[in-house]
């Protein structure tokens, strides 16, 4: 079965030279809904595979009021579901009141994150301007898929096998209103809690929550900060949390006269607050390290006295662009150039005892968005898989993955004009050795212009794909994925088969 479920009517004019809206960051205008055995498949699918494969990003319909940023376009998930050999692919935008508001009026209404003062409406987000995309980060808990853009926004719920949006989470997203949550939130697989914060421009400018298995909201506090900061991601084991404030943040002067403009304080330490899982204000335990931005971690976890948590630090997070032209979009391909920003994979350990900060790099390659089998998230692990960028330019055309007890990696390269999506690992059924799985992708295949479903067998990625889904469009460079597996979706086997008849 293939079929087209909506069409929209963008307005984005054609040809444009933003480079964040052709080859592999163009918008597709359609939602397709596809099935075996009507999907060509190269390789066999394996039986041991069962779950959910959800990835969002940015997919704008209209033509933005300035100068358009990848993080500005309307959410849109494309997911595959797997099951006894068989697979599903759907995509669906994420229906925000923002998006079901633009659709009505047939253009932009809201500004992008570039030019955040220039609607009379008011938006969403930290800075109080901007649409609700949802188009950033996105897990599975309490059995639907929750959806939210990086700059918090109200998190926004799915049917994890139609891609309906069902709305604003109904529980306890208005005891969060208007700061919402941001990207990334942490799922504990083995207790169910959902960790998460949110910041603003006001005080508190931080706040961090816990969401339990049932999808209630135990635990709420407010974490003071010395200013306005900009985080994006948290630390998460077994008992703690670890929240960012780091030194690159709006300039304060600027702030004050009502814009934004990010600096990087080379001369200001970076901070990272130990909260116990259920903790207060007052019992985060501030570590101070150097000066550097994080944009994602790979995993957190508990070492006798110390704290450890591995992630891809930037050490040059806006690189210097005087040399580069204003006019054009050199400047806006810098700033987002993983190569300028040095991202790579580093480990810092915060000693609970001696309030000490050791930290090191674990590797000298360029690597970003690394994922882990989620049983050890917030526990001790040994495998990091990581996305290898492009340089010059935010695309992913690589995988390589990290033994972190022997030191040892594998690496695997895409075929030029192919690019990667972030690829979480997939638990093999019966699976018992933490790399017994699979890795699951998203490709961007410039030279067919169809998107495809890439596996990979985690143990041995070197060996590229074992199977590849070609799908009826192309899949455009997206932002972050997730996998879920059936057990955390309640009645998986009987709603696989429903969707598969088109029953949803």
């Amino acid at each position: 079965m293939k079929t087209i479920s909506f069409h929209a009517s963008p307005t984005i004019v054609w040809p444009n030279e933003n480079p964040y809206l052709n080859d592999a960051w163009r918008p597709v205008d359609t939602e397709w809904t596809a099935t075996s055995p009507d999907l060509e498949i190269i390789g066999e699918i394996p039986r041991d595979l069962s779950g959910l494969y959800v990835r969002n990003g940015h997919n704008p319909v209209h033509e933005s009021m300035g100068r358009y940023h990848p993080y500005d376009g309307d959410g849109m998930v494309h997911a595959m579901a797997f099951h006894g050999g068989k697979v599903q692919y759907r995509n669906r935008w994420v229906r925000t009141v923002g998006f079901l508001a633009e659709q009505a009026a047939g253009k932009s209404l809201w500004p992008g994150i570039i030019e955040p003062r220039k609607a009379a409406l008011r938006g969403w987000g930290s800075i109080g301007a901007m649409k609700d995309n949802a188009g950033t980060d996105i897990i599975v808990h309490g059995g639907k898929i929750l959806a939210a853009m990086s700059q918090c926004s109200e998190p926004y719920r799915m049917s994890p096998f139609s891609l309906e949006t069902t709305g604003v989470e109904p529980n306890w997203a208005r005891a969060l209103f208007p700061r919402g949550i941001c990207s990334h939130f942490k799922v504990d697989e083995h207790t169910g809690h959902m960790m998460f914060f949110n910041f603003g421009e006001t005080p508190p400018y931080m706040n961090y929550g816990v969401v339990d298995r049932d999808n209630q909201l135990i635990h709420f506090e407010p974490i003071d900060l010395p200013g306005p900061r900009w985080p994006h991601d948290l630390g998460m084991t077994e008992n703690y949390c670890v929240l960012h404030d780091l030194p690159l943040f709006f300039d304060p002067e600027r702030l004050r006269q009502g814009s934004h403009r990010l600096g990087f304080w080379r001369d200001v330490p970076s901070r990272f607050g130990v909260i116990p899982r259920f903790g207060k204000n007052a019992d985060v335990r501030w570590f101070e390290a150097e000066p550097c931005y994080v944009l994602h971690l790979s995993n957190t976890f508990e070492d006798g006295d110390e704290v450890v948590m591995d992630g891809c630090i930037q050490t040059n997070p806006l690189p210097d662009l005087s040399g580069l032209p204003t006019e054009g979009y050199e400047r806006l391909k810098a700033m987002l150039d993983l190569h300028l920003q040095k991202a790579r994979m580093h480990r810092w350990r915060f000693n609970l005892r001696t309030g000490q900060t050791r930290e090191e790099d674990l590797d000298d390659q360029v690597t970003e968005f690394p994922m882990v089998n989620g049983l050890h998230n917030g526990r001790s692990y040994r495998y990091s898989y990581n996305a290898i960028p492009s340089k010059g330019f935010w695309l992913l055309e690589g995988l390589k993955k990290y033994d972190l007890l022997t030191g040892q990696t594998q690496t695997y390269m895409l075929p030029q004009g192919c690019y990667l999506s972030e690829a979480p690992f997939a638990q093999r059924r019966g699976a018992t050795a933490e790399d017994d799985g699979y890795l699951v992708t998203f490709l961007t295949n410039l030279s067919t212009g169809k998107g495809e479903c890439a596996i990979f067998d985690a143990r041995d990625i070197t060996r590229g794909p074992v199977a590849r889904i070609v799908l009826p469009q192309q899949v455009p460079t997206g932002a972050h994925a997730f996998w879920a597996t059936p057990d955390m979706l309640p009645g998986f086997d009987a709603g696989f088969e429903a969707a598969l008849q088109g029953n949803y």
